[in-house]
């Protein structure tokens, strides 16, 4: 079995070789263990520092596309090169690599097809009493949205098997984390977690200028994931709370109407009540024309699916990947075939060499006879 450890990377010469340093290169379970690092239209020299440090695998994105992107691209190249079993990490050093082998552990057990590192976010001593409370609203309203029982959503500290890295598919331009794990529940794709240690601050985050920030972007994205897959009930839960307030905005309307005798009365409400009325009527409509391409897309990640499934035995490569330091067992593997082409070489001459000597003492034989 392979293992590839990839690396979203971004501008990330200073903070790499830190993070390499911590990846296994052996584990229990696996016959190799590979390194892929996906460089995000990095301007610096995190190309040139991944080389250095013996990365195996290499992937260059022609410019920034953002984590989801890097993500993606790196999973696919992963298949492609035959990994069994795939775990993403994060350049900053921020999860410890030592944990890898506890991350795949249930993958190898056959228990998850997707297993997510949980930081213990209550146990982190640089996260504000904000973000801590924040990071457990979120991940309360993707465990919903998903299904799962995930206690930190948010964590890229995880590991796929073939199967769920075939059917994942992140779409958003923010994040992968849990636009991942909402279709990993709604795929029946099996998902467990473990918990695991992170090291100290590095630097800063880079996906979010502030707080407030990362909650309008998160928001955003469990919305947006979320109405994909459940429409019905997304468009149709405010349709009726529009529906509601329409009926007592008409309520309001009649109940002097009639106590008048037939007076006009709060026509206000009339009106307020109609454009809630049709408020409804059109978000339900949406939920009506939602379900139908979530229909379609379903099928359309069907077909992508057994595209990716083909691809893969084709052999196809990515354009954008390039090799990178040769591994150890590679390096070991080149060694011993030079070896056995020296000693190759080396009998042929003797056999060349003793050859011409029998060739030539037949020679004199004739020439003395």
């Amino acid at each position: 079995m392979k293992l590839i450890i990839q690396i979203p990377c971004f501008n990330e010469q200073d903070q790499l070789p830190e993070t390499l340093s911590h990846l296994p290169r052996r584990i229990e379970g696996f016959d190799s263990v590979e390194w892929l690092v996906i460089d995000d239209g990095s301007t610096d020299r995190t190309i040139e520092v991944a080389r250095a440090s013996g990365v195996d695998h290499l992937v260059r994105l022609t410019n920034n596309k953002g984590l989801a992107a890097a993500f993606q691209a790196g999973l696919d190249t992963a298949l492609k090169l035959g990994a069994d079993v795939i775990v993403n990490t994060d350049a900053d050093n921020q999860y410890e690599g030592a944990d890898i082998p506890k991350l795949v552990a249930p993958i190898l057990s056959g228990e998850a097809d997707m297993v997510i590192g949980d930081r213990q976010v209550s146990s982190i001593p640089h996260f504000s009493a904000s973000k801590r409370r924040l990071q457990r609203l979120g991940s309360w309203v993707v465990r919903q949205a998903s299904s799962t029982e995930i206690p930190d959503t948010t964590s890229g500290f995880r590991a796929y098997n073939r199967e769920a890295a075939l059917q994942v598919q992140a779409v958003s331009k923010f994040t992968y984390t849990l636009e991942t794990i909402i279709q990993a529940g709604k795929l029946l794709v099996a998902v467990r977690h473990v918990p695991v240690r992170t090291n100290p601050k590095t630097r800063e985050s880079r996906l979010f200028p502030s707080t407030s920030a990362y909650v309008r972007r998160n928001a955003l994205s469990i919305f947006r994931i979320y109405s994909q897959y459940e429409p019905l009930r997304v468009f149709w839960s405010a349709a009726m709370l529009m529906g509601v307030a329409a009926v007592a905005f008409f309520i309001r309307f009649l109940v002097p109407f009639i106590e008048n005798g037939g007076r006009a009365g709060h026509i206000q409400s009339l009106i307020a009540g109609a454009v809630l009325f049709n408020t409804a009527m059109l978000l339900a409509a949406l939920g009506v024309i939602g379900d139908l391409l979530a229909a379609q897309r379903t099928l359309s990640q069907r077909t992508f699916e057994r595209v990716r499934r083909i691809e893969l035995q084709l052999g196809i490569t990515p354009s954008h990947y390039e090799p990178g330091a040769p591994s150890r067992e590679a390096e070991q593997a080149t060694r011993q075939d030079d070896r056995h082409a020296g000693a190759e070489q080396g009998g042929a001459g003797t056999a060349h060499g003793a050859g011409s000597a029998t060739g030539g003492g037949a020679e004199r034989e004739a020439v003395q006879a």
